[in-house]
């Protein structure tokens, strides 16, 4: 029988890092297939770079992340600022979703900072949604895996959207003893520790990471760290109304209606 399989579509090189590869690390342990996908070729990201060698540089980088964390790695396919909720960025990720055939997508909140996020949010969301229609064309073509698949949100930046309104996990993924692999594939992201160490202090990049991993484990009321998600609606992506994230990861997992109740 084939593993389980789950994928993270983040915006740039190092978001994974940053608020989901606990939960695929976590996913991996218990026997699931793991995928790493930024949109984003990390262009910009840098003010003495010029675009192709950072490109280059970063792509480099979320090659060695990847691998430190054991998952398969999808090279990028767009550009800083350049994401763009359009039919060309559609048919591409769709494409990568049919042939990865995900039962489970985790991509960013639907509302943040960065318009990268929200609009890599909204395009894994359709993307996974075209996963039972033949008709959708794909670019290249692959055909629907017709699978269910489960969609899960990631906590924007300091549990806050681009409003400044708290956002609530509905569930929460103990990262605890994760901390220092965490670091590790973040740390892969070289070019950018180095300009956040010169900027703003040494360790700078890494320490927000595991601040924010703090942060929402203060929320959980019971994990150090965790990373924290919410569920996207099962209609038009499932049969019925399953948790796969929480049901594969049992004790590692505290949700909102286990605290209520």
């Amino acid at each position: 029988m084939n593993p389980p399989i789950a994928i993270a579509v983040a915006a740039h090189p190092d978001d994974i890092e940053f608020v989901m590869a606990g939960t695929l690390l976590r996913l991996q342990a218990v026997g699931w297939e793991i995928h790493y996908l930024n949109l984003s070729s990390g262009n910009c990201g840098s003010q003495t770079m010029g675009p192709s060698e950072l490109a280059a540089l970063r792509l480099q980088e979320a090659q060695a992340s990847a691998k430190l964390l054991g998952a398969r790695f999808h090279p990028p396919f767009s550009h800083d600022l350049e994401i763009m909720y359009d039919q060309a960025h559609l048919r591409r990720l769709a494409a990568i979703l049919h042939e990865v055939a995900p039962d489970i997508v985790l991509t960013h909140a639907p509302e943040d900072y960065m318009e990268d996020h929200m609009i890599t949010s909204r395009l894994a969301v359709t993307a996974a949604f075209t996963g039972c229609m033949p008709n959708f064309r794909t670019e290249p073509p692959v055909d629907a895996p017709f699978k269910d698949v489960a969609v899960y949100h990631a906590m924007p930046y300091e549990l806050t959207d681009g409003l400044r309104r708290s956002v609530t996990p509905d569930l929460y993924v103990d990262v605890s003893d994760l901390q220092e692999i965490k670091r590790q594939a973040l740390a892969e992201h070289a070019s950018q520790k180095q300009w956040l160490d010169a900027s703003q202090g040494m360790d700078s990049y890494l320490n927000a990471m595991s601040d924010m991993d703090r942060l929402i484990g203060r929320h959980s009321g019971c994990f150090a760290s965790a990373e924290g998600w919410c569920r996207h609606d099962y209609r038009g992506f499932g049969s019925e109304d399953r948790d796969p994230l929480g049901e594969a990861l049992g004790e590692q997992v505290f949700t909102r209606e286990t605290n209520d109740g």
